[in-house]
């Protein structure tokens, strides 16, 4: 018997989160019950979710345990419990699905999972993007313009979960068998698009702009995160350190002379606008500026944890001056503009 866990990685959210469902369905064919959990890697401690897989259920005979962000997961005694526990697991009654944007998580883990367990889910090609987006609204009753199609995919990020979701909007607010156009997207997706750690690192990487400029809109972008839903300061962070570290993996492959498509591809760099973006990232702050900032979301991550929520907004602030600003250089005062 195969190990009950699942490895699925890579940026393609939306096939991916259709593997974890997969796999969560599979178990409520056989077990009928189960109970599910979702985790953050970087908001809770490997030894809670491992006792979960551990314990027995009181209320279900079959339990289902996924881990978002696993490529965090990096301490020594974390892994060998993970290992341990594949090692060791005799029922397939208690599944634990390790999930993350990045291409790999620890080759320690990975090594314990079996590879019919794990997958890499890619961006789609250039060339799939439009004939999925046409083909996503005439499932649901609509059809798009050309040079609307192309804006969505320009605003939003390339990946089919997010796609849904920032597409549904269309069909909330127009009739069934309507064409979508520019102006609806301008009105729609424009005015509506819900920022992210994502957004807010590309707002930050523009290099047209002044750093003052890129400061301003950065908070402002951070403010609309802070009042969404997804308003946790340690996901902000984690979602920031994602992008860095990339940028830092950019930076490795332009110093190797590693450009082509294939080692852009296998290292996550797959479409258009991911490459114009890190591209654009790599130009705003060197290798070395990229290390020191991820150095600076480590000991902001570190000390939110530490210090509660009081300061979190002054701190996340502060944050984004070192890295817009200071280029990653830590500042001991920082005062906010009251203008």
């Amino acid at each position: 018997m195969a190990a009950p866990v699942y490895l699925y990685t890579g940026p393609e959210a939306g096939e991916r989160n259709d593997a974890v469902q997969s796999v969560k369905d599979s178990m409520k064919k056989k077990f009928g019950v189960v109970e599910e959990y979702k985790y953050y890697a970087a908001e809770t401690p490997v030894a809670e979710f491992m006792t979960v897989l551990q314990s027995e259920s009181l209320f279900a005979s079959a339990s289902c345990v996924v881990v978002c962000n696993a490529e965090i997961i990096k301490k020594k005694e974390d892994i060998e419990m993970i290992t341990g526990w594949i090692a060791s697991v005799q029922s397939d009654s208690s599944a634990l699905v390790l999930v993350s944007d990045s291409i790999s998580i620890d080759s320690k883990i990975e090594k314990a999972v079996p590879s019919s367990n794990k997958k890499i889910f890619w961006e789609m090609f250039e060339e799939r993007k439009l004939p999925w987006l046409y083909d996503f609204f005439r499932k649901n009753g609509y059809s798009i313009a050309e040079e609307a199609a192309e804006s969505v995919l320009e605003m939003i990020e390339n990946n089919t979960e997010a796609l849904k979701r920032e597409c549904s909007r269309f069909f909330i607010c127009f009739p069934k068998g309507k064409e979508i156009t520019q102006e609806d997207v301008d009105a729609v997706l424009s005015h509506n698009r819900e920022e992210s750690a994502f957004s807010l690192f590309d707002s930050m990487a523009g290099y047209t702009s002044e750093p003052g400029e890129r400061f301003e809109k950065a908070l402002d972008i951070l403010q609309k995160i802070r009042l969404s839903k997804e308003n946790s300061s340690v996901m902000i962070i984690a979602g920031l350190t994602s992008c860095f570290r990339r940028l830092f993996v950019w930076h490795r492959l332009q110093s190797s002379g590693l450009t082509d498509d294939f080692n852009l591809k296998i290292n996550g760099f797959t479409s258009k606008k991911s490459k114009s973006q890190y591209s654009r990232a790599s130009r705003v702050w060197s290798s070395g500026q990229t290390a020191a900032i991820l150095a600076l979301l480590s000991s902001a991550d570190m000390s939110i944890r530490s210090g509660g929520s009081f300061l979190e907004d002054v701190q996340l602030q502060k944050l984004l001056y070192e890295i817009t600003i200071k280029k990653g250089a830590s500042c001991s005062l920082y005062e906010i503009s009251q203008d």
